[in-house]
């Protein structure tokens, strides 16, 4: 998957062109049945299209896609935010603290991979211990399509690890409205620079 995300960047995957399993799996040098298992979660993700006995295409999200995915971001976890506020247990405390401990040490080190894990981290954890683990395996693969693109804003780590403290402060001191604010502001800014003004007006406002 990490592959084919790269290969997309470098812009040696051209959305729309048909591809080889089988190519691919040379490329990689592993058999292919990783490689189709990998293309699957893909595919399930709406990253790739497979054509039967030809191979498959890339997907790309355009401005829409992305404003849809951040629409159905806001509609899960501004809602799971709200319902874990009320029930903060000294556990879930404890991961919450954690999780953003990670997310400022991956910006101290300049570890961009790390602190995508545990941005990841975060939002998961608020979507699980809401009670809903099927939405965090949704927006789990909502995210894989936006991380396709290699999707980022202007923001710096710092800058969006920053975000995420009103976040935790409302769920750490029981403020159901300020986490729900929290975090839809949040997913607001992040979706509107992702998208742009328009797809996020036609979509979201």
């Amino acid at each position: 998957m990490a592959h084919v995300r790269d290969e997309v960047r470098a812009g040696r995957l051209v959305p729309g062109e048909l591809y080889s399993v089988y190519r691919l799996s040379d490329e990689l040098g592993v058999s292919r049945s990783p490689v189709r298992e990998a293309l699957l979660r893909l595919s399930e993700a709406g990253l790739v299209a497979f054509e039967r006995n030809r191979g498959f295409r890339v997907h790309v999200p355009d401005p829409h896609d992305i404003a849809e995915i951040f629409a159905v971001r806001l509609a899960l976890e501004v809602p799971a935010a709200r319902r874990l506020a009320g029930r903060v247990t000294p556990a879930v405390r404890s991961e919450l603290e954690a999780q953003r401990d990670a997310m400022r040490a991956a910006v101290v080190a300049g570890d961009e991979p790390g602190f995508s894990r545990d941005d990841r981290g975060l939002h998961a954890l608020v979507l699980e211990r809401s009670g809903n683990r099927r939405a965090a395996a949704v927006v789990d693969g909502l995210r894989e399509t936006t991380r396709l693109l290699g999707a980022s804003t202007s923001r710096s780590l710092e800058h969006v690890r920053a975000e995420h403290d009103p976040l935790v402060d409302a769920l750490l001191a029981g403020d159901a409205d300020a986490a729900g604010e929290a975090m839809c502001v949040h997913l607001e800014r992040t979706g509107r620079l992702l998208a742009g003004d328009e797809a996020w007006a036609d979509v979201v406002a």
